[in-house]
């Protein structure tokens, strides 16, 4: 029987690891902390209020661009789950074809292409199909999603396309053997098998399109300001307590639902567990 191997505990490690986790979380802390200031003061602590809430609700312009960049999320992260799969189906299961190259190249493109580049390209492509086309007749809530629904697909194609590459398809040639056709064992088969994937990569390509400003600020119009862009417009003229407000609610969000995501991973593998015992017990 193999004796454990002892965990390192020294000071110094436990020093280094204390400084990273407060250099890490010692703003957001901060910012926490600082949303409860009564004063309009940021940085001047004047006693506990929680007025700066109240404002933010009733602040129509942040309100708007909260519910603006969460139908926008939500409908570029379906988007680009449906066009991301098909490019990793394309990428990983369609054999050697003519051009096979160039297009994984421009499929993975907005992966390390600059936002600004991406911004410029896809303001001038608009541009230039107004002229052409009469549309977009204008830049707003249309626009954006078709940018982020773009660079979001990169994404999803990445994280689909990985999944594919590691399943087994000893069990999809065994379905089809059967007299299954391809479509039936796309969906019986291969698609909840790739459900972990695809889950994966909507909350991926929900997070950029929420958290993204250089691209929404050059297809958007007047019209549609995103919550990037009307925190980033108000920080530039001096950081509003509503900002601080705004902020420690969507940590209050984000972490409750990586909390519910922890503890139903974790229940369910006590159910595993405890499966397994009763198995080797029988």
């Amino acid at each position: 029987m193999s004796t454990p191997i002892p965990v390192s505990r020294s000071p110094m490690r436990t020093l280094v690891l204390s400084l990273a986790m407060l250099f890490l979380y010692g703003p957001i802390l901060i910012l926490v902390i600082y949303s409860f200031n009564s004063s309009r003061l940021v940085t001047v602590w004047a006693g506990f209020s929680t007025k700066w809430y109240g404002e933010l609700f009733q602040d129509s312009l942040m309100m708007n661009g909260v519910i603006l960049s969460l139908s926008i999320a939500f409908m570029a992260a379906c988007a680009a789950v449906v066009l991301g799969t098909i490019a990793a189906f394309v990428m990983t299961r369609m054999g050697r074809f003519r051009g096979e190259t160039p297009f994984a190249f421009m499929i993975t493109a907005p992966l390390v292409m600059p936002e600004v580049i991406t911004g410029l390209s896809l303001l001038l492509l608009f541009v230039a199909m107004a002229q052409s086309f009469g549309w977009p007749t204008q830049r707003g809530f249309l626009t954006i999603w078709i940018a982020h629904t773009t660079f979001c697909s990169a994404y999803v194609a990445v994280v689909v396309a990985a999944r594919l590459r590691e399943l087994d398809r000893s069990v999809e040639e065994a379905a089809m053997d059967l007299g299954a056709p391809p479509l039936k064992v796309f969906f019986l088969v291969t698609l909840p098998s790739i459900v972990p994937a695809l889950l994966a990569g909507w909350l991926l390509a929900f997070t950029l399109s929420l958290d993204d400003l250089v691209i929404a600020s050059f297809v958007s119009g007047p019209s549609a300001s995103t919550l990037p862009m009307v925190v980033f417009s108000s920080v530039r003229l001096g950081v509003s307590p509503k900002v601080n407000a705004l902020a420690t609610l969507i940590i209050a969000v984000v972490g409750l639902a990586a909390f519910i995501g922890w503890w139903l991973m974790a229940r369910q593998e006590k159910r595993r567990q405890a499966e397994l015992r009763l198995q080797a017990e029988a």
